[in-house]
């Protein structure tokens, strides 16, 4: 999905050939699903983690290309900001030894990351929103050296035509005005990929939503944004507008906004492909050589270019992908709804609940889905950025109730059994769903850590709000290192 791009002109004519080859290749698509082309065996998952950097101040360091350039590993690439940084799991299957390395392997990454990032004066902190991130850090000459970027820049602000406006309540409601697309950038997240069959494919993307809510209650780690208290993820709410192309005016026409949770439960993968191609017109019309109908007749595998780079520009919190991969087609769904951190071993907990619950939703004889609306879904989604463990949600059989209260009755069971039928090892089960258990029980998320460190420096300490910010990321970035899991971080002193 971060594909580069070289600097190019975009004509009407690039726009009018780019729609035909999209159709084109879901055309191709269709036919590929209805001949079965794609082969599945064991599913395979995979992940990506974004960060962000800072000095030893705990301030951002817009450094990335230097940093980059020091770790030396092609499994890191840049984002969206200077600040930033993006790690790429390689793929394992669920289940067995890959999947018990993990935690080590991603720690290994960090701890290498992270010593190399200090050779050049940052450092390394997984967070979903650096607390110390300031306005004036936000504006175009703080984005990364990619051509993509700057032209997904300008081509997002054509279509709006007027500057982006952020505008979040909460217990301190922030409201200002942007002139770039930069504000995305202070929105880092942790996204799991799970391969599945065509024919499940619907089953476990409408189980993906369904839970989007209880994940993000359980992992809120976002409560600050530019010195304010917000909603316990306000990354949810901050990458909604700050990636948004409609003027108030398409808004109120209904139009539908490129960071979309969806309208509705799916039966196909195609569904989701379709809607994409109806609805949202292209921010980056480059067209590639191959055409994919000769490649499919010839007996190859299309790389499906175009019809891909569109889908990465339509945002869904769980959003399709389709991959060649040793001449192998394949799907997967892409897990986008959690924030980065706190430490890895939050960050793979939050894993084995999302993988052990997907599948116990997907394999159930009456789904979910079946019996609850697609709109209570996202209210869930929206309540829980806002609220966190606090937040009430519904579902099926329970009506409203607390987030932490759904997760400990009703779908950490389901968890267990899930991992089990991956083949999850039990000592690791039992570890990484102890993590959530707690969490629960203590109603200690990363949001409610840093909420409550900067309260005590401000309200003991005298400390100033900036100070104790800093001071607050100081201290989360030593706790980090340390990996043990949020739930047992005191609170500053």
């Amino acid at each position: 999905m971060g594909r580069d791009v070289a600097a190019a002109r975009i004509s009407g004519e690039d726009r009018r050939r780019y729609r035909e080859k999209v159709r084109r290749c879901l055309d191709v698509l269709a036919r590929m699903l209805g001949e079965s082309q794609f082969e599945f065996e064991r599913p395979h998952i995979g992940m990506e983690i974004e960060l962000n950097l800072i000095d030893g101040c705990g301030d951002p360091q817009m450094r990335n290309a230097d940093v980059l350039k020091a770790i030396a590993d092609p499994a890191w690439a840049t984002e969206l900001g200077q600040f930033n940084l993006e790690i790429n799991i390689p793929p394992r299957t669920l289940g067995g030894t890959g999947t018990g390395e993990l935690e080590n392997e991603v720690l290994g990454h960090l701890e290498h990351a992270d010593a190399r990032a200090h050779e050049v004066g940052a450092g390394l902190v997984m967070i979903g929103i650096l607390p110390t991130l300031r306005r004036s850090d936000i504006g175009e000459e703080s984005m990364s050296a990619n051509d993509r970027y700057k032209m997904l820049n300008d081509q997002i602000f054509a279509a709006r035509g007027e500057e982006m406006r952020i505008d979040i309540d909460g217990p301190e409601p922030l409201r200002m005005h942007a002139d770039c697309i930069l504000p995305e950038a202070a929105c880092t997240s942790v996204q799991f990929h799970l391969q599945v069959s065509p024919e499940q494919f619907g089953a476990y993307w409408n189980a993906a939503q369904a839970i989007a809510g209880p994940q993000v209650a359980l992992a809120a780690n976002s409560p600050f944004l530019f010195g304010h208290r917000l909603w316990d993820e306000t990354r949810i709410t901050l990458f909604e507008q700050a990636t948004d192309t409609r003027p108030e005016e398409l808004k109120a026409q209904g139009v539908r906004p490129r960071v979309w949770f969806g309208e509705r439960w799916i039966t196909s993968v195609f569904d989701l492909f379709e809607e994409n191609t109806r609805y949202f017109p292209a921010l980056l019309p480059l067209c590639d050589e191959e055409d994919p109908l000769d490649v499919l007749e010839r007996g190859g595998i299309p790389q499906l270019g175009e019809l891909m780079l569109h889908n990465g520009t339509v945002y869904r919190w769980n959003r399709p992908v389709y991959a060649v991969v040793d001449g192998r087609p394949h799907l997967r769904v892409e897990n986008r709804v959690l924030p980065a951190g706190p430490t890895v071993a939050d960050v793979i907990a939050n894993g084995a609940f999302y993988y052990g619950l997907v599948r116990m939703l997907a394999e159930e004889e009456r789904p979910v889905w079946t019996r609850m609306s697609f709109g209570t879904a996202e209210e869930n989604l929206h309540r829980a950025a806002r609220r966190g463990l606090d937040a009430r949600l519904y579902w099926p059989g329970m009506g409203e109730v607390h987030a932490s209260d759904l997760v400990l009755r009703r779908l950490l069971p389901l968890a267990y059994e899930g991992l089990d039928r991956w083949g999850v090892d039990p000592a690791r089960r039992d570890r990484l769903l102890g993590i959530i258990e707690q969490r629960c029980l203590t109603r200690r998320t990363g949001a409610r850590w840093q909420v409550e460190t900067v309260r005590a420096l401000e309200e003991r300490n005298g400390a100033a709000r900036p100070e104790a910010l800093r001071a607050m990321v100081r201290d989360y970035v030593e706790a980090m290192r340390s990996n043990e899991p949020v739930h047992t971080w005191p609170v500053a002193a």
